[in-house]
């Protein structure tokens, strides 16, 4: 299938219902209690630091599990699966010594995906698409991780638009439909983001939907580098996302409200995958397929979302409880919204007309 031809199907299956995106990779990938050894494959039986816990060499080293995770959730319901990146750029892989392998892991990401979605699309009839996640990194370029020097960055805007570009390039080659830049915590960090996908698109000619996804980082209602829902999205509009929205860090009951702000004020679509409630003491999450799906069925009963799906502690049980919840119900409506001056900070501001 061409990208215009994908990009074109996507569009008319998110003007017709409510889209389903699939839940946590790392939930699934704990429960196949992999070893170091089977982190590390043959390829990397000698590597110098230990691998486990590296969920995006799997990729590499487990290529049949990862792939049979993706089928899972496209079976379960699932019309878009995010490919198992969220860790493959060479920021994030130097924790790994890895940062050599970042083009490969998306590019071999991205296929292994693909080869899930054609599949399951083939026996089913429906089009099912591929989203290249990639991921804020560990390092934040607005923030100082040295409280006595608040002036020290970690990243500079260059080193981060250099890794996504290296990242999305693997993910377009592999044949991507989407590029989802998710869990956003630094507003800063996702801007040199959009600028890498678009230097990426203009080297290559093409034009994928591009997903903006932040993450509201506790109660405060703020993501991590102090932005509201609204001052996010008038931050990254320039953008002109296929969809803006929230996930992780919260539970569908307490990202509502974020949401809702959101929706109100988008001239795009709308996504939402929250996590399966708060985690406990343990670091897990307890809230039950039904229980989740009330809440986000919740989400599109009120015209608040037109794509939903789960993160953290969210299993293919939960999407396929999510995608039946929302079966039926019609997408929300984009909001018109006047053209006037609007600038972000921490807050959102408007001009008054």
């Amino acid at each position: 299938m061409s990208s215009s031809t994908s990009t074109a199907d996507l569009k008319r299956a998110a003007s017709e219902r409510i889209l389903v995106l699939d839940g946590a990779m790392g939930t699934m990938i704990q429960q196949l209690k992999f070893s170091e050894a089977d982190f590390r494959g043959e390829r990397f039986k000698d590597w110098h630091r230990d691998l486990k816990g590296n969920n995006d060499l799997l990729i590499l080293t487990q290529p049949d599990a990862i792939e049979g995770i993706h089928r899972q959730y496209f079976e379960a319901g699932a019309d878009i699966v995010e490919t198992n990146t969220f860790s493959s750029t060479t920021i994030a892989q130097a924790d790994y010594g890895m940062e050599e392998l970042a083009y490969e892991l998306n590019l071999e990401g991205a296929r292994v995906a693909k080869r899930a979605a054609d599949a399951v699309a083939a026996a089913t009839g429906r089009p099912r698409f591929v989203a290249g996640a990639i991921g804020p990194t560990n390092r934040t370029a607005s923030i100082s991780p040295d409280v006595n020097n608040p002036g020290f960055r970690a990243v500079t805007f260059d080193d981060l638009r250099n890794a996504y570009a290296d990242a999305t390039r693997g993910l377009v080659d592999g044949g991507a439909d989407i590029i989802l830049i998710e869990t956003i915590f630094d507003t800063l960090n996702a801007k040199a983001a959009v600028a890498a996908v678009e230097d990426v698109f203009d080297e290559k000619g093409i034009e994928l939907p591009v997903m903006i996804s932040g993450t509201i980082t506790d109660l405060s209602g703020r993501t991590l580098s102090g932005q509201t829902p609204t001052a996010f999205w008038y931050s990254l509009r320039h953008a002109r996302p296929f969809s803006i929205g929230l996930n992780c860090a919260l539970g569908a009951r307490e990202m509502r409200a974020h949401i809702d702000e959101i929706s109100r004020v988008a001239d795009t679509l709308v996504c939402a995958y929250p996590n399966a409630g708060l985690p406990n003491e343990f670091g897990e999450y307890d809230e039950s397929p039904a229980a989740m799906a009330v809440l986000v069925g919740e989400f599109a009963q009120s015209g608040l979302v037109n794509v939903v799906g789960g993160c953290c502690g969210t299993t293919p049980d939960h999407i396929h409880a999510i995608a039946e919840a929302v079966k039926g119900l019609a997408p929300r409506v984009l909001p018109t919204v006047s053209p006037k001056l609007r600038l972000s900070g921490l807050e959102p501001f408007e001009l008054a007309s």
